[in-house]
């Protein structure tokens, strides 16, 4: 093409691919003048505008708007910091995409009423610093003033949700459920039961002494029993349950009798509460951490071993 050849806007809207409408649109905004008109007053463009529409068209795909595309081809903006603050603002558009398509999906598959998806909704569009403060005081009535306390701070440590600064759509709505979970004040309390039912173990418990505690040691003795296809109520598993009911026995230093499996099989269920187990699960999604292991079966198996060898 000749440098010096001059082109009407029909011929503009050829080589460019535009309408010809939108190169006027364009004219008459001053991001493409014409270089010279016609004796009839038809606008005329140089070469040159062929490379101004095109990074034009890619700007306004990109989203920018008229006035500063304007600023960016006449070099009153530089591009590069254009493009960072243009980048800067998606990001932010996209988070809040995703927050809206996640509570909208958990709304879709719950069934979900006006006012849970009002929460949701509100829970999604928390600050990082307002989540932290909603786990804190989660795991304030969960844990706060027991003893030992450095035992207790590893484990508070291991049921904190760290939501990503982008987190995609499933983390989200993740975050929501585990959210929802953390403010039921019914789970709060059967949570506070178990961890101090754990404090007086773990205040018991010696150097000499077994260390781990009772649902690691059930865990421990069930779990292989449940994989062999030991039915619990089998004298097959008088053995298994003998083991870890010493155990308990052994960490509240009391004798291994009826009461004692009793207190057991309750303190079993109360860790068996599926809303524990679920809240591990979005825990692990929303912290990008493996899926864990259900022990419900386990402590299932556990808690029908002891309620079938302890008279009512």
């Amino acid at each position: 093409m000749d440098g010096d050849t001059l082109y009407s806007i029909g011929e503009l809207a050829r080589l460019t691919g535009l309408t010809v409408k939108t190169i006027r649109f364009y004219s008459d905004h001053g991001i493409v003048a014409p270089t010279d008109r016609t004796p009839a007053g038809y606008r005329l463009y140089s070469i040159d505008a062929v490379a101004r529409l095109d990074l034009v068209r890619t700007l306004r795909e990109l989203g920018l708007d008229l006035p500063t595309i304007r600023k960016i081809v006449d070099r009153e903006l530089s591009l590069p910091e254009v493009a960072s603050a243009r980048a800067e603002a998606l990001a932010v558009q996209i988070r809040v995409l995703r927050l809206r398509r996640a509570v909208l999906t958990a709304v879709a598959e719950r069934g979900a009423t006006p006012e849970e998806t009002e929460l949701m909704h509100r829970l999604a569009q928390l600050s990082e610093d307002e989540r932290r403060r909603l786990i804190g005081d989660f795991l304030d009535a969960v844990f706060d003033g027991l003893e030992p306390a450095p035992a207790f701070a590893g484990v508070m440590r291991s049921m904190t949700p760290e939501l990503p600064d982008n987190p995609e759509a499933e983390q989200v709505q993740a975050w929501v459920a585990l959210a929802e979970i953390s403010l039921d004040p019914s789970f709060r309390a059967g949570l506070r039961r178990m961890v101090e039912d754990l404090a007086v173990e773990q205040s018991r418990n010696d150097m000499t002494g077994p260390r781990r505690d009772i649902s690691a040691a059930v865990r421990d003795q069930a779990g292989p029993a449940l994989t062999a296809g030991i039915d619990p109520a089998s004298p097959q598993a008088d053995p298994i349950v003998a083991e870890f009911t010493a155990h308990y026995a052994h960490l509240l230093g009391r004798p291994d009798d009826v009461e004692l499996r009793r207190r057991l099989a309750t303190r079993l269920e109360s860790v068996n509460d599926p809303r524990r187990e679920q809240y591990l699960q979005l825990l692990a999604v929303v912290n990008g951490w493996p899926a864990p292991e259900s022990l419900a079966p386990v402590f299932d198996w556990s808690v029908r071993a002891l309620r079938v060898r302890t008279p009512r």
